[in-house]
């Protein structure tokens, strides 16, 4: 293979033609550029990443302007994770951020600046509170119960916020896009300028190597300069819509064959900051692998994979879900398999769950509400477009992803599984139930459930990716970094376009902790650019 001129990071990247990443668009001739726009801070992408951290600086006496290329806000999350916040304070919540260090390092095999990740620890739990000032108590917070097992526990800290019934302040109900709408609100209010439709081509710098602005193309076609005086932060999101970017840095990221629409997430600030110098994190960069296609529940049953053979100790979180089902023939599915007494089973056990998948997303002290979870598997309700096929009752047994059958002969032919091979996986499971031992698998005992009493039935499911985590290096002033660590002046980067604090698997210690990271380092470059 013919080696590439490559910085030394990247050689084990070399390809016989490279990547068309690696190129850099030639410049836009000046007589094209139509106007120039100019602030203290410029901020490429106006996600939950860039609104924080401009409302963040306009807040702190900065003029700002946020581009993004999307014609109106995108989020597609729904909790904020945040260490040691007033809310979990008022519940007798209180997390040893020293143990939350350690148990995050060993799921990302160390490979994390601790830095960064201390910035997340240290200053999320302020960043949240100052989310819900600036609505002046217009909000609810509720704390979402986490999944606890033997191997792998969740963190109680992931908040949701809703609105008050009474609150005519904002249109959005809840979750991510309530925070991003406070957020934009706030940076307007504060004199900021937001500009939609906005995609920025090239980052530009000046006779001396500092990065000065961009080169951006609005919906019209037409080309404009924007300028940040102080500072241009890279806010741009993940890559996980780049095909040739998950090659290079996330080739489990191509495996599972659904994505959430992550539509447009296609890592232009990692490609704009490499084209400026800058050092890209190793890889290979942690995806966010939900055990959300097909259906969006695994729970704690039997799972059987498409041969109809158990693979996995099911008592375990869902990003160890997906990567089993991976591994599998064919990979792209597997099923839960129960009987008629799975209501029971779950509410018996209501306090042992928690976290996705598992159980439904429920907050801490909320009872088990066994009418609805029955009108879901059964597809009466829960309708959802974004892994079926989009009819109104597109998942679960009503839309094709789940089966229900008298017989399990009858059912491993709903399944396409083999009938033999499941009559003997479920009798050899309810020998293990029977026993109060799983010596093949080493599930806990409060887990294991009986497959006996008809009718029978199974939940397909698969991974889907949403995210990938990586981009490029910052230091704890979330300055962009060249590959001699040495800053890139003018030149800053939050949210998923920074790397650093991510590797392996995406750390569902803590859920929804990217939107928290959004929040602290808001903080962090606040700080560090209203005391340059």
């Amino acid at each position: 293979m013919e080696e590439q001129n490559y910085p030394k990071f990247y050689s084990l990247l070399s390809k016989k033609h490279g990547y068309s990443w690696e190129t850099p668009p030639d410049a836009v001739p000046e007589s094209e550029i139509t106007d120039t726009l100019e602030a203290e801070v410029l901020v490429i992408g106006g996600g939950i990443s860039g609104l924080a951290a401009g409302a963040r600086c306009a807040v702190k006496g900065l003029s700002g302007i946020i581009i993004d290329k999307n014609p109106k806000q995108v989020s597609l999350a729904g909790q904020i994770a945040a260490v040691n916040t007033r809310f979990m304070a008022e519940k007798g919540i209180v997390i040893d951020k020293k143990q939350l260090a350690a148990d995050w390092l060993k799921v990302s095999g160390s490979r994390v600046q601790e830095e960064l990740l201390w910035i997340f620890i240290n200053r999320s739990g302020e960043g949240f509170e100052w989310l819900c000032d600036l609505t002046e108590d217009s909000l609810d917070t509720t704390i979402y119960v986490g999944y606890k097992g033997p191997a792998f526990g969740e963190y109680l800290g992931t908040h949701h916020i809703t609105k008050k019934p009474d609150c005519g302040k904002y249109k959005n109900f809840g979750g991510g896009f309530l925070a991003c709408e406070i957020l934009e609100k706030a940076f307007l209010e504060h004199g900021g300028k937001l500009y939609r439709s906005t995609e920025a081509v090239y980052l530009e710098k000046d006779s001396g190597g500092r990065v000065t602005g961009c080169i951006a193309k609005g919906d019209d076609g037409k080309y404009l300069r924007y300028k940040g005086v102080k500072a241009v932060i890279l806010a741009t999101g993940d890559c996980s819509d780049n095909t040739e970017m998950l090659e290079a840095f996330c080739q489990i990221g191509l495996r599972p064959s659904r994505r959430f629409p992550r539509r447009g997430n296609t890592g232009d600030g990692q490609k704009m900051a490499y084209w400026a110098g800058a050092i890209l994190d190793n890889p290979e960069w942690a995806p966010t692998l939900h055990a959300l296609g097909y259906s969006g529940y695994q729970f704690f049953f039997l799972h059987v994979n498409q041969h109809g053979k158990r693979f996995m100790n099911e008592d375990t979180w869902m990003q160890a879900k997906s990567v089993r089902c991976l591994m599998q023939p064919g990979g792209d599915y597997a099923f839960s398999v129960f009987d008629s007494k799975w209501l029971d089973e779950i509410e018996a056990r209501w306090e042992l769950l928690g976290g996705q998948g598992m159980s439904p997303l429920s907050t801490l002290g909320e009872a088990f509400n066994r009418e609805q979870l029955k009108k879901s598997i059964e597809g009466t309700i829960y309708g959802n477009s974004v892994f079926g096929d989009g009819g109104e009752n597109d998942v679960y047994v009503n839309g094709g992803n789940g089966y229900v059958a008298d017989t399990l002969e009858e059912l491993a032919e709903k399944m396409g599984v083999s009938a033999d091979n499941l009559i003997k996986t479920v009798s050899r499971y309810n020998e293990i139930v029977v026993g109060g031992d799983d010596t093949d698998f080493g599930k806990r005992k409060e887990m294991l459930t009986s497959v006996t009493q008809g009718p029978f039935y199974a939940l397909k499911w698969g991974p889907c990716l949403l995210d990938v985590f990586g981009g490029v290096l910052t230091n704890a002033s979330l300055q962009v970094l060249d590959p001699d660590h040495k800053p890139i002046s003018g030149l800053y980067a939050v949210g998923n376009a920074a790397g650093g604090m991510y590797a392996v698997d995406y750390p569902l210690l803590l859920n929804g902790n990217s939107y928290g990271r959004a929040l602290a380092y808001a903080m962090q470059i606040g700080d560090v650019l209203s005391e340059a």
